[in-house]
């Protein structure tokens, strides 16, 4: 299908929100595998203001433009594989050299959808997961051509995010726990699983995969991961309530380093799934991080692990294992990004009824980072809580007040762009931890939240996903002016 493409031309300058951290910031590198680059410096060259876009799809600031690469039900498949499917949603970018691309995004898709993800021979995980979820792999270059798109995984449910790996490939998540046995209807159609669902699964850059679920990472709303620079350790994030989610650390068995296909061959049992607990001044374990606000940017707090008693949440879900009090939850854990010094991860909000303690602050969303060298984690963003998040009514300066952070990447220069799913306008944030957080899209269409931006290793495309209506989008512009 043909591309489309909108480039703006306004002026001007764009004021940032931020709470700014008192003391250094961690030290930032670009996501794996390209090399690290020097701590970012608060104080970097402001957006300008976001201008409408003719065609009512993505507001951009001038000197930016963007192409459509796939829509849902629109551009098709390869191999007569039928059309794009539905609710992209965490993403990752490859070099596949001469100024190509390849993206391999998820589905966030239940079964019985218009447009789920069709089973091809050889991708399919569950055959009783109709029309669900899984991963496409999309060609494109630098302009935002769709040089092609077709099945890599099909049969899983819900793939929310993952993360990229440093040897290539991609861990795509599902955020569920159904099982096997457990009935399905969507829009008069039915079915029955016919194997758990909660699992991490490994797909290839060239699009293949194995249909294998990694049970060592354990079975449950899995939403994001990230691997450590040694390959020893993966971090994972859990989106769930009722009780909160919980941040994990797998460690490989001793001896064992990560690389294609070595996690698919672990045992169900391999290495350690232990869940967070962040530690007070008295050797207490803070039960929620929503008890942190602003007052606590940039502080390190310690932090110590604790082994997942049944990690294939066999009677009990895993979060369900710990007692209050034992571990530090957190109402939607959501995305995370490794970088050679540490980890991000997200809180995307907590101020409903039933998403903090009610002694707790409600927030509207928090960026950590964990270091991995001293064991710590601090608070390095905060979107203070705003009552307008209640009730979806719009905000007096949309372009400069933000909710609900899901998504997070590191780019090229050290930064790090979020992705809204918060209420009102939903944006693509520029944030520096410690510093301002600035607006770079916004969703002009409707109140979909945007997933899975990833940047290109050499800084030229941010590619992003707006969920609804399925669309895949390459933006370019003077990024390094803005973000370097």
């Amino acid at each position: 299908m043909p591309s489309s493409r909108r480039t703006f031309l306004a002026s001007g300058a764009a004021a940032g929100v931020g709470l700014a951290v008192a003391g250094g910031l961690p030290s930032l590198a670009q996501a794996s595998p390209a090399r690290p680059h020097p701590p970012v410096k608060p104080g970097n060259v402001p957006f300008p203001p976001l201008v409408d876009d003719p065609e009512g799809i993505l507001a951009l600031p001038k000197g930016f433009s963007y192409t459509v690469i796939t829509r849902t039900g629109v551009t098709r498949l390869d191999r007569g594989q039928g059309t794009t499917p539905s609710d992209h949603d965490g993403m990752a970018v490859y070099d596949a050299g001469h100024g190509r691309y390849t993206l391999i995004q998820n589905h966030e898709i239940d079964p019985g959808a218009e447009f789920g993800v069709p089973h091809v021979k050889g991708t399919v995980y569950d055959a009783g997961a109709v029309d669900a979820g899984g991963c496409t792999v999309i060609k494109t270059d630098l302009a935002g051509r769709n040089l092609g798109e077709f099945v890599a995984l099909s049969g899983t449910i819900s793939n929310c995010a993952g993360g990229p790996t440093p040897w290539g490939t991609w861990l795509t998540c599902e955020e569920t726990e159904d099982r096997a046995g457990d009935k399905w209807e969507e829009g008069g159609r039915s079915g029955v699983y016919q194997k758990d669902h909660g699992y991490v699964f490994e797909v290839w850059a060239d699009g293949s995969a194995d249909p294998k679920p990694i049970k060592c990472l354990g079975r449950y709303s899995h939403e994001a991961v990230a691997v450590d620079k040694d390959r020893t350790r993966i971090y994972l994030s859990e989106d769930a309530d009722e009780p909160n989610g919980l941040f994990y650390r797998w460690t490989a068995p001793h001896g064992v380093k990560l690389g294609p296909g070595v996690l698919t061959r672990l045992a169900p049992n391999a290495g350690v799934l232990a869940a967070m607990q962040i530690i007070m001044d008295d050797g207490s374990v803070l039960p929620d991080v929503a008890y942190l606000t602003s007052a606590q940017l940039g502080r390190p707090f310690p932090v110590r692990w604790i082994e997942v008693p049944d990690r294939d949440a066999r009677t009990r879900s895993v979060r369900e294992q710990f007692a209050d009090g034992q571990v530090t939850r957190g109402r939607k854990f959501e995305g995370v990004w490794a970088t050679d010094e540490g980890v991000y991860v997200v809180n995307s909000y907590a101020w409903d009824e039933g998403d903090l303690p009610a002694d707790a602050a409600p927030h509207d969303g928090m960026v950590w980072f964990y270091n991995f060298k001293d064991q710590t984690i601090q608070l390095v963003t905060y979107f203070p809580h705003q009552t307008q998040s209640e009730e979806g009514t719009p905000v007096k300066y949309t372009d400069i007040t933000f909710d609900g952070p899901d998504n997070v990447t590191v780019t090229p220069w050290g930064s790090l762009v979020l992705a809204e799913d918060g209420s009102g306008a939903s944006h693509v944030l520029s944030t520096i931890p410690g510093g301002p957080t600035y607006a770079i899209a916004r969703n002009q269409l409707n109140d979909s939240e945007f997933c899975g931006p990833t940047f290109s290793a050499d800084g030229k495309v941010l590619f992003v996903n707006m969920q609804d209506p399925g669309l895949t989008l390459a933006i370019t512009g003077p990024w390094e002016k803005y973000l370097g």
